[in-house]
């Protein structure tokens, strides 16, 4: 789709954080800190639109500006940082997302599963997660785990390609949450439904009093999909999924060459 941007630059920028904005070692570099910075005194909003769980969000927070305001979990949260508080919720009911796990272990034997919630990760005790887990998590079946509203669900398998994994999850599952993937495994992602980084982005715009003409977007991921699709000005990153830089109006430099921070100096004359 071609760049469609008002008249002036965007009045708002929404972007993602891993593959994106954040170097592959995990770094956000002097020149990025610089123009995320400077875009705030000039009263421009930078909107973090991640998929990380909140206790992973908080590591960027310190780079969030006046408005306050990130976008985490795929959706499910609008986090207020300044207050260290909700600002949104959209969490899965238990009833729902219990259904979602039986529906995705009958069609795809070898799926295990785990559980973000307000306190943390809970996971099944087949779950091999990539990165530490904090001490104390919760281990048990997702029936025991699944016993309050959940932020998102994750579900894991072992021997599939994530899109193969996340075609047959769809394929069952229907509207009745969203599902999506960000990792270079099979890890699929489960929300909600109707929640994606598009539709909270959608309601924390409409508070703002900006339009989608007047967002410009920037991610790498399939989970960013909905979000490029939404906003007037879209952008990929040189190493997004090819679904991704085939959706987007345009190809920013890499995560690793501050390809955000670059096109961002460009399009607002810093």
């Amino acid at each position: 789709m071609p760049d469609r941007l008002p008249v002036g630059p965007p009045r708002l920028v929404a972007t993602d954080l891993d593959g994106t904005l954040v170097h592959s070692d995990g770094s956000v570099t002097t020149r990025t800190r610089t123009v995320l910075e400077r875009l705030n005194r000039r009263g421009v909003p930078v909107v973090f639109v991640t998929g990380r769980p909140l206790r992973w969000a908080v590591e960027v927070f310190e780079h969030v500006g006046d408005h306050g305001l990130a976008v985490v979990a795929n959706g499910a949260l609008v986090w207020n940082v300044p207050a260290h508080a909700v600002h949104r919720e959209r969490l899965l009911d238990p009833a729902t997302g219990l259904e979602v796990c039986r529906r995705i272990r009958r069609a795809v034997p070898g799926s295990t599963f785990a559980v973000e919630t307000m306190d943390g990760i809970a996971l099944e005790p087949a779950f091999l997660e990539r990165h530490q887990v904090p001490p104390g998590s919760r281990r048990g079946t997702v029936e025991q785990l699944l016993d309050r509203p959940a932020v998102k669900l994750l579900a894991r398998h072992e021997d599939l390609p994530a899109q193969v994994f996340w075609d047959a999850a769809e394929a069952v599952v229907g509207d009745l949450a969203v599902i999506t993937w960000s990792s270079a495994t099979a890890l699929l992602e489960i929300s909600a439904a109707g929640v994606t980084k598009a539709s909270t982005l959608a309601l924390v715009c409409a508070e703002l009093g900006v339009a989608p003409a007047e967002v410009v977007a920037f991610g790498d991921m399939p989970n960013d999909l909905p979000m490029l699709r939404w906003a007037g000005t879209s952008y990929a990153v040189a190493n997004a999924h090819p679904s991704v830089r085939a959706a987007a109006g345009a190809v920013a430099p890499g995560n690793d060459e501050d390809g955000v921070a670059a096109t961002l100096e460009r399009l607002y004359d810093l």
